[in-house]
C-alpha cells in the first residue's frame, strides 16, 4: 500500500511516516507539510491511501480532501487532535473514508491504513458521536436525500443501517444470516445506486436521510 503523509508539524510527520515505513507491506511514498501541497503530492505519486491533518495552511485538510476525492481514487485518512473538532464532518462530506485521532497507537495506525485502503470506512468512536451530535443540531432529515431512499432494496436498507451501526461485513453477515460475499455485494450495490464514495458517505447519508436515527440500536 502507498501512503502520503500530509501534516504541517515536522514531528507528528516525520512520527507517523517512520511507523508506517516500518511495515512491510505498507510503502510512505511521499510527505507534505500543507493541504495545497498535499493535493499536488497526491496527483504526481498516486497514493493509495493519504494520512491527512485537518488543521493546516494555505489549504486545510477539509478543502484538500475534497480535491482529492475529485479529482483521484486515492482513499484519504484524516488525523485530528480534538474529538469535537468542528471539521470532521465536513471532511467526511467532503469524501474522508476515516477518522483517527492524533493520539492512535501505532498497531492502530497500520491498522486503520490497511482498512481504508480495503475500502473499508473507519470512525473513532468519539468521533462517530460528534457526527451524530452535528446531524441533530444541523436540523431534520432531508427530503430530498429521504427519496432517494426508495431505490434501495429491503435487504440494501437493512444492510445500509448496519453500516451506518459501525459494523464490519462479518458483522453485518451474522446479522443478517447470509455470506459475507452476499454483505460485499449488498454494500457495492448501494453505494453505486446512492451514488456514494465509500462506506464513510454511507453513514453520513443514513443520518442525514433520517434512515438512522441517534440514539437507535
Amino acid at each position: 500500500m502507498r501512503v502520503l503523509v500530509a501534516d504541517d508539524q515536522d514531528l507528528f510527520r516525520g512520527g507517523f511516516a517512520m511507523i508506517l515505513d516500518a511495515h512491510d507491506d505498507i510503502e510512505v511514498v511521499g510527505e507534505a507539510a500543507d493541504g495545497a501541497e498535499a493535493v499536488e503530492r497526491t496527483l504526481e505519486l498516486r497514493p493509495d491511501v493519504v494520512l491527512m491533518d485537518i488543521r493546516m495552511p494555505r489549504l486545510d485538510g477539509v478543502a484538500a480532501t475534497a480535491e482529492i476525492c475529485r479529482r483521484t481514487s486515492a482513499k484519504v485518512l484524516v488525523l485530528t487532535m480534538y474529538d469535537v473538532d468542528e471539521y470532521v464532518y465536513d471532511a467526511l462530506r467532503a469524501g474522508a473514508s476515516g477518522f483517527l485521532l492524533k493520539d492512535v497507537r501505532r498497531d492502530e495506525l497500520a491498522r486503520a491504513v490497511r482498512l481504508v485502503a480495503a475500502g473499508e470506512s473507519l470512525l473513532a468512536p468519539a468521533v462517530t458521536r460528534r457526527l451524530i451530535e452535528d446531524v441533530v443540531r444541523r436540523g431534520t432529515a432531508r427530503p430530498a436525500l429521504r427519496k432517494r431512499l426508495a431505490e434501495l432494496t429491503g435487504r440494501e436498507l437493512d444492510t445500509l443501517r448496519l453500516v451506518a451501526r459501525g459494523l464490519s461485513n462479518a458483522e453485518i453477515a451474522a446479522e443478517l444470516v447470509v455470506t459475507e460475499h452476499t454483505v460485499k455485494t449488498h454494500v457495492s450495490n448501494l453505494l453505486t445506486k446512492l451514488d456514494l464514495r465509500d462506506r464513510a458517505q454511507a453513514v453520513v447519508f443514513a443520518y442525514e436521510s433520517g434512515l438512522t436515527v441517534p440514539g437507535s440500536d
